[in-house]
């Protein structure tokens, strides 16, 4: 099926997606930045270059949106109907890249927790108090979404 929109169009909206500095990430990052929480951000030198990392903590935040990792059981996440063996190659994809980071991290001896995109929606207050939490615990991985 061909595409609905000119490859100029369909160009510039793929050029407005974001890897880093998203909107979720941005709203988790001023929050715990407010309530004391230091953090570095994209650490190159760690597999998956997490969105916020707290040495400190030796912890590793992933803020992952639903759609582009496949956020099962999600309503943002739906493979598109068009191409849809390519979309599902795709986002499988990311999803075994995302586990593997995880296992590395946790080799490695770091903690690692996922924040979906549907948390940062509908509570944001919770999803913030959760990872605090998680930080000065001993838990070893978190995984925050709403349901």
């Amino acid at each position: 099926m061909p595409d609905v929109v000119s490859p100029e169009v369909r160009s510039r909206m793929m050029a407005g997606i974001r890897g880093k500095d998203t909107k979720p990430e941005l709203l988790l990052r001023k929050a715990l930045h407010r309530d004391g929480f230091r953090y570095r951000l994209h650490a190159r030198n760690l597999p998956g270059r997490p969105d916020m990392v707290f040495p400190r903590y030796k912890a590793a935040v992933f803020v992952h949106g639903c759609f582009w990792h496949g956020h099962e059981g999600c309503s943002y996440f739906k493979v598109p109907a068009t191409r849809r063996e390519f979309w599902e190659a795709k986002l499988q994809g990311n999803r075994e890249r995302d586990a593997l980071r995880r296992k590395e991290l946790d080799d490695a001896g770091w903690r690692t927790a996922v924040i979906w995109e549907c948390a940062t929606r509908h509570q944001l207050n919770d999803t913030v108090t959760s990872i605090e939490q998680w930080l000065v615990g001993e838990q070893r991985t978190l995984d925050v979404a709403w349901q």
